[in-house]
């Protein structure tokens, strides 16, 4: 029985709200001894002219409010608060029997049924090196694909490719002077990486050099755009061999993507959508350059076509978006990309809407913080200063296999180093992963390895830690012939086994808050929580050897519902789990 949706829709009825708005409304007290839920009156002050704490005791006394409880749920007030106080032994069993029933799918929902998301995630440049800079905005969208997923909507996943642009000219240029075939074969991104800082480089010797290269970029991204062979073979090649590359990264993080167009996709849409822009009136010559005003919601214009003629950012972001919305109707189209690119967004959408479009409030920018380590480096392509994400990976990995190593020589080397390798694979990537979701997505992150790799703190190798300690308990209760039993689970009433449970009740809200506010962090916090709430408990409590059968097979429920629902919680994150450790 979801509790929270049966006040929800009492209180929708007592009060004529929304019962969407009544949820959103709902609180946590800061308390257990307050109650499980609360509701604030403050909003009904208005409508009804009557004092918060009045309102609160006239619906506490209405029969309603208390249809369906049938004494699991006993109502009081506190001031302007209506408190609901859930009998525990009847939440535990109900908690849990819905995630023994559920499994590691514990969280699921069909409200997003029938509707189509579009997450643009991830969307590195073609020819460059995939750094630890674009695991934030991968980790994030994948997440957040999981998460709409586990909803119930139909995710596309977009890898909209850095596949064009002056750079490509600047690309086709340096390959020209400087490149070296066997080195394009025997490492492609590494080679194309060295010759594009090379041409910045090169820039830097003087200013006639600088005007000669950048003319000869311009010349021959002009080629591109018109589909000069020789350079569209080119950089075919500069994306097919980048792709390659990439994809062995996304395998490894366990990624995948439904449509890779990238930039280069929109190009041949693009006079269709300066077309329509100039039928609306809404295109105007500035400098050269074609662009759309947009001072009447306070930005400044969007340029759509520079004064040579070539597009931007902007005209291919308006081609896809009418793209999308023509080939999928989508419910949402949402791009994971860094908060600087803020006001492109911004105007990108101003720009739809201007146009008629109103499916512009269909598109969320969902933006997030930037990647530091504790000396502050910064990272640039153009000054060859990157720390690729698969080096870091690897390193991820080799710090995560010492400390298991070392705890498996602890305990007499009851690992091998096949298992070691797997385990540590897992983790570390794992530990990776949630140093980009354990905090909200704007604030900056500060590497540390110490802190990332802590199997006490706030990381993946504390949480799956956790789910393999679960799962070591539940194997010695299968060897006993002891499998649990969710009978008694109404005897979990000790303030350690209600914290839990208390917790993984919460679980599903948290999902939806996930979804709802772009935030995975929502779900790392509470599956965190849960396994505090846990570890808590089973320090403080005997499982195997509990005082009698009916508490110890009640336990063991409980164990097994806290092992699927933090599984659950970790792959919508996209970390896996290890059985042992």
């Amino acid at each position: 029985m979801d509790y929270k949706d049966l006040i929800a829709s009492n209180l929708s009825r007592c009060t004529g709200l929304d019962k969407a708005q009544i949820e959103g409304l709902i609180e946590i007290p800061p308390k257990l001894e307050l109650g499980d839920y609360a509701f604030p009156c403050f909003v009904l002050a208005k409508t009804l002219h009557k004092a918060p704490p009045v309102i609160a005791n006239e619906l506490k006394d209405s029969p309603e409010l208390a249809e369906g409880f049938d004494g699991a749920v006993t109502v009081d007030t506190a001031g302007p608060y209506i408190n609901f106080r859930i009998d525990k032994g009847i939440l535990a069993k109900s908690v849990i029997s819905e995630i023994i029933d559920e499994g590691d799918q514990y969280g699921n929902r069909n409200i997003g049924e029938g509707r189509n998301v579009i997450i643009e995630f991830s969307s590195p440049n073609i020819a460059k090196p995939f750094h630890v800079g674009h695991a934030f905005t991968t980790i994030l969208g994948n997440s957040l694909s999981n998460i709409y997923s586990r909803l119930g909507y139909n995710v596309i996943r977009f890898n909209h490719l850095g596949d064009y642009g002056t750079q490509f000219g600047k690309l086709i240029t340096a390959y020209r002077l400087w490149g070296d075939e066997q080195a394009m074969h025997d490492n492609p991104i590494d080679e194309l990486t060295r010759i594009y800082v090379k041409f910045h480089d090169e820039c830097k010797v003087s200013e006639e050099r600088e005007k000669e290269l950048e003319d000869t970029a311009r010349d021959n991204f002009r080629k591109l755009e018109e589909g000069e062979e020789e350079e569209v073979a080119l950089w075919k090649r500069f994306r097919d061999l980048s792709l390659e590359v990439f994809e062995k990264t996304y395998k490894r993080m366990g990624i995948k993507f439904d449509n890779y167009n990238g930039e280069s996709f929109y190009s041949s849409r693009i006079p269709a959508v300066v077309e329509m822009l100039e039928d609306k009136g809404l295109l105007e010559e500035s400098e050269g350059a074609k662009v759309v005003k947009l001072d009447d919601v306070g930005l400044p214009p969007c340029l759509v076509v520079k004064s040579d003629g070539t597009t931007i950012y902007a005209s291919r972001d308006l081609a896809a978006v009418l793209y999308r919305h023509e080939e999928f109707n989508f419910y949402k189209n949402i791009y994971v990309v860094g908060l600087p690119q803020q006001l492109h967004f911004r105007q990108v959408f101003a720009v739809l809407k201007k146009a008629g479009y109103d499916f512009a409030d269909d598109c969320v920018h969902v933006g997030f913080g930037l990647l530091k380590f504790k000396d502050n480096t910064a990272f640039s392509t153009r000054a060859g200063n990157i720390i690729k994400l698969d080096e870091f990976l690897d390193k991820a990995t080799e710090k995560t296999a010492e400390i298991i190593r070392k705890n498996s020589e602890l305990r007499g080397g009851d690992m091998t180093d096949e298992q070691i390798a797997q385990v540590s694979e897992t983790v570390g990537l794992g530990a990776v992963t949630y140093t980009y979701l354990k905090a909200g997505r704007e604030k900056d992150i500060f590497f540390d390895w110490d802190d990332m790799l802590d199997f006490e703190g706030d990381t993946a190798p504390y949480l799956i830690y956790t789910y393999a300690r679960i799962k070591s308990i539940l194997r010695k209760a299968a060897d006993q012939g002891i499998s649990g039993d969710i009978g008694p689970a109404d005897k979990l009433t000790a303030e350690d086994e209600y914290a839990v449970i208390r917790s993984l009740a919460d679980f599903k809200d948290s999902v939806v808050k996930a979804a709802e506010s772009y935030e995975p962090f929502m779900i790392s916090r509470q599956i965190a929580l849960i396994a505090r709430n846990f570890n808590r408990f089973y320090n403080n409590s005997r499982i195997l050897n509990a005082e009698n059968d009916e508490i110890r097979d009640a336990r063991l429920k409980l164990c097994e519902a806290v092992a699927d629902c933090i599984k659950s919680g970790l792959d919508m994150l996209g970390i896996g789990v290890v059985e042992k450790m």
